[in-house]
C-alpha cells in the first residue's frame, strides 16, 4: 500500500471502527476478555492486523509514518486493544524478516485478517545476568529450558515467538504453541494463571515454563547475534512513545468532553495548553522517524516527553472528573492505569533514566 490516499483511507477506516465500536465499550474491554476478543476480531475483519507485512504475503505494507499514526490511534480508544494487537503486529513483522519460507507461507497470509494470531515472548532477553530461557543446540534444532516471564494474549493467540539465549550469547527465536503441550521427546510447555494486573487484565498475560522443549529447525524464525535486542531497542527508542501519545490523547478527550458539559474557562485553557504540547511532541516524533534525523539522546528525550504527557493528560482527566474518577470503570480511571502501562512497556535503563529526569525537572 503505497498510495497516500489509500493509507489515509486505512487510518480513517481504523478510526471510525475504534470510535464507533470500541470506544463505547472501552471500560468493559479493559476487564472482559470476550469483549476484547470481539474488538480484535473487528480489526481482523477490516484487515488491520498485518500492517507491516508486504502485500506479496497478504499484508498491507503501510509506510512507517502511517504505522506510527495507527499505533497512536488505537490507545486513544482502548489501551487493552492497543497492547494486544501490537504483540501480533510485532510477531508478523518478525516473521516477515525471517528466511524460513515455509513458516512464512504457513502464517503470513493469514495474519492480516486474524485467522492466525501470534504473540511474542522475548522481553527476557533484555535482562542482564543468567538468561531466563536457554537454548542448547541439538540435532535438528534446539532444546529450550527456562521461564518466559511475560507472554500476553493467552487464549487469544494460537502461537507465540519465544526468544532464548544460546551459550555463545546469540539468541534463537522460534514459534511455540500457546497452549499447554507435551512432546513425545519428553519436552513440555506449561502456563501460569493470567496475572492480576492493574490495567489491561483482559489481555491475559501469563508466564510460560519450558522443560526440555525441542524446537525443531522448521519452527525457527531466525538466530540473532549477541546483543541484537539492545541494538534494536536503541534504534527503535521512540516507537513505544506513540502509544503514550495515544494515551495522552485519551486523557485530552475526557478533558474536552468535561468542558462541553461544564464550560469553565480554566478547563478550556488546560485543554488548549496540553493539546498544543501533545501536537508539538507528535510532530517532533514523526520527524524523528527518518533515520539519522537526530542523535539517539534526543530520541530518548522524545520518548520520555511522550510518557510525561501521557501521565499529565491522564492526571488532568482524573482532576476534571473529580471523585467519580475513583470508580473502577470510569474512563479517567482506565486512562490513568493505561498511562502506567505505557510508562513501563518496552522500558530500557536509558528510558527509565530519561523518564525520571523529566519527572524531577523543576
Amino acid at each position: 500500500m503505497s498510495h497516500k490516499d489509500d493509507q489515509q483511507a486505512l487510518l480513517d477506516l481504523a478510526e471510525s471502527y475504534l470510535r464507533e465500536s470500541v470506544a463505547p465499550l472501552a471500560s468493559e474491554i479493559d476487564s472482559d476478555s470476550a469483549l476484547l476478543k470481539d474488538a480484535l476480531r473487528g480489526m481482523g475483519d477490516r484487515i488491520l492486523l498485518a500492517l507491516r507485512v508486504p502485500t506479496s504475503w497478504g499484508g498491507t505494507q503501510v509506510s512507517e509514518a502511517t504505522y506510527r499514526r495507527f499505533q497512536q490511534l488505537v490507545p486513544r480508544y482502548s489501551g487493552a486493544l492497543a497492547f494486544l494487537q501490537t504483540q501480533h503486529q510485532s510477531a508478523a513483522e518478525l516473521l516477515t524478516s525471517s528466511e524460513n519460507e515455509s513458516l512464512k507461507r504457513q502464517y503470513l497470509p493469514y495474519m492480516g485478517n486474524g485467522q492466525k494470531l501470534v504473540g511474542v515472548g522475548f522481553s527476557q532477553l533484555r535482562r542482564t545476568g543468567d538468561p531466563l530461557v536457554k537454548a542448547i543446540p541439538v540435532e535438528g534444532g534446539y532444546q529450550l529450558e527456562g521461564e518466559v516471564p511475560w507472554v500476553t494474549g493467552f487464549r487469544f493467540f494460537q502461537d507465540f515467538i519465544v526468544g532464548a539465549a544460546l551459550p555463545d550469547g546469540r539468541a534463537v527465536y522460534g514459534l511455540m504453541p500457546f497452549v499447554e503441550t507435551f512432546q513425545d521427546t519428553g519436552g513440555a510447555i506449561s502456563y501460569s494463571e493470567p496475572m492480576q494486573l492493574a490495567a489491561m487484565a483482559s489481555t491475559k498475560t501469563v508466564t510460560a515454563t519450558l522443560t526440555q522443549w525441542f524446537l525443531p529447525q522448521e519452527r525457527i524464525v531466525f538466530v540473532k547475534p549477541a546483543g541484537a535486542i539492545h541494538e534494536n531497542d536503541k534504534k527503535n527508542v521512540i516507537h513505544h512513545g506513540f502509544f503514550a501519545l495515544g494515551c495522552a490523547r485519551a486523557g485530552l478527550d475526557i478533558l474536552e468532553t468535561t468542558y462541553s458539559k461544564k464550560p469553565l474557562p480554566f478547563l478550556k485553557q488546560a485543554f488548549e495548553s496540553l493539546h498544543a504540547e501533545v501536537t508539538h511532541c507528535d510532530e517532533a516524533m514523526m520527524l524523528a522517524l527518518s533515520p539519522d534525523s537526530q542523535p539517539w539522546e534526543e530520541r530518548v528525550q522524545l520518548r520520555a516527553w511522550a510518557i510525561n504527557l501521557a501521565l499529565r493528560c491522564a492526571n488532568a482527566a482524573v482532576t476534571v472528573s473529580s471523585g467519580a474518577a475513583n470508580y473502577k470503570n470510569h474512563a479517567a480511571q482506565r486512562v490513568y492505569r493505561e498511562a502506567l502501562v505505557f510508562t513501563v512497556s518496552g522500558q530500557t535503563t536509558a528510558v527509565m533514566e530519561a523518564t525520571l529526569a523529566q519527572l524531577v525537572r523543576k
